[in-house]
């Protein structure tokens, strides 16, 4: 096979954890014989310093004509002024809705071995093995009217949270064929339709695409009750699908029960193939530079983008199957509490690539 790549390594750590993942990429093309080519574009704080635009037009342009893209990280305390014409984030988000990427995709799945690493107790993270599904461009982060002005003397800001029928069904349809493709075939919908008339809404539509599928078991489940069973009950979810703010929330709060942010990576997927590959946590600006980053989230990543984009899933499982063996042979990067075996950022993805090798 031969596939286009667009990578966007970013801020902070991402030029790091994505030259690491690129290694990765390269060992999976030469042993499966398939070729990647490769194309850097800017997106977040580094285009904000170099074009004055967070998501340049040209980078724009490199993402359309991908078959992929892999993104490091954006952002960082140099961009964090809330009164600034542009920031990273902004840069994201304009990027999601330009290219139609509608669904996050974030798995949380604890290694074996990293049991200690959680800060929850081993017999709560029993069978954890969930899947979140977040809708993306829609819901209070894109609703109209938003802003800031002054009424009788105070600042004021408003947001508007907005769900169309026709968001709310595509996603919940999303995380139903998700769910049809895994053992317990669950799916938990996430509302607040105690107080919220958007999520009336959105809690009717979601009854009524699993009422089309009735193979599929679906419940509805408040959103700051499902906070509080993350980390009472984990294993007591499969696939969780959201709307943008709360599936935003609630899947960093499971991110957490696998000890480390740096392992987990996640997919945003539209109508097509294209989709945005990258690890969930952030720029960690405080550690750029060092080699010391934890590239396994961006190497995963990786393993859902052949997965996904390039329908490449044996190929995707030597990545996962490289990982555990990396864990296995007692392979730490120092978030993961290091020691006489702590392996830096691209040492580590050259141990990923020998296993890949041996596989």
């Amino acid at each position: 096979m031969q596939a286009k790549i667009t990578t966007l390594p970013g801020d902070g750590i991402g030029p790091e954890i994505v030259s690491a993942t690129r290694l990765v990429l390269d060992t999976v093309a030469s042993t499966f014989d398939h070729q990647f080519t490769y194309r850097e574009a800017l997106l977040g704080g580094i285009a904000i310093d170099e074009t004055g635009n967070a998501f340049p037009d040209a980078t724009l342009e490199a993402c359309q004509q991908a078959d992929a893209i892999l993104l490091g990280a954006v952002g960082g305390p140099k961009w964090d002024d809330p009164n600034a014409a542009d920031r990273p984030e902004r840069g994201l988000l304009a990027m999601r809705k330009a290219l139609g990427l509608f669904a996050n995709i974030r798995p949380v799945k604890l290694f074996r071995g990293l049991e200690a690493a959680s800060p929850l107790k081993a017999e709560r993270l029993a069978n954890v093995d969930l899947l979140f599904v977040r809708e993306l461009t829609g819901g209070i982060y894109f609703g109209q009217p938003k802003g800031k002005d002054v009424v009788d003397g105070e600042r004021r800001g408003f947001d508007t949270m907005v769900y169309r029928e026709s968001e709310i069904r595509r996603i919940v349809s999303l995380a139903m064929e998700i769910a049809r493709k895994r053992p317990r075939k669950h799916v938990t919908s996430i509302d607040k339709a105690n107080v919220l008339a958007t999520m009336q809404v959105w809690r009717q539509v979601a009854t009524e695409v699993g009422a089309e599928n009735p193979d599929i078991t679906l419940v509805h489940q408040l959103v700051d009750s499902a906070a509080m069973r993350l980390v009472t009950n984990p294993g007591d979810f499969d696939v969780i699908v959201a709307g943008n703010m709360f599936g935003d929330i609630l899947s960093d709060e499971g991110a957490v029960l696998t000890g480390s942010l740096g392992l987990l990576p996640s997919a945003s997927l539209g109508e097509t193939k294209l989709g945005v590959y990258e690890p969930i946590h952030g720029s960690a600006p405080d550690i750029a530079g060092k080699g010391i980053a934890n590239p396994l989230g961006t190497i995963l990543s990786a393993a859902m983008l052949l997965r996904h984009s390039l329908d490449l899933d044996t190929e995707a499982l030597a990545i996962e199957a490289a990982v555990q063996q990396a864990l296995d042979d007692g392979l730490r990067t120092g978030d993961l509490g290091g020691g006489e075996k702590s392996l830096g950022t691209t040492a580590m993805g050259e141990a990923i690539c020998a296993r890949i090798k041996k596989h």
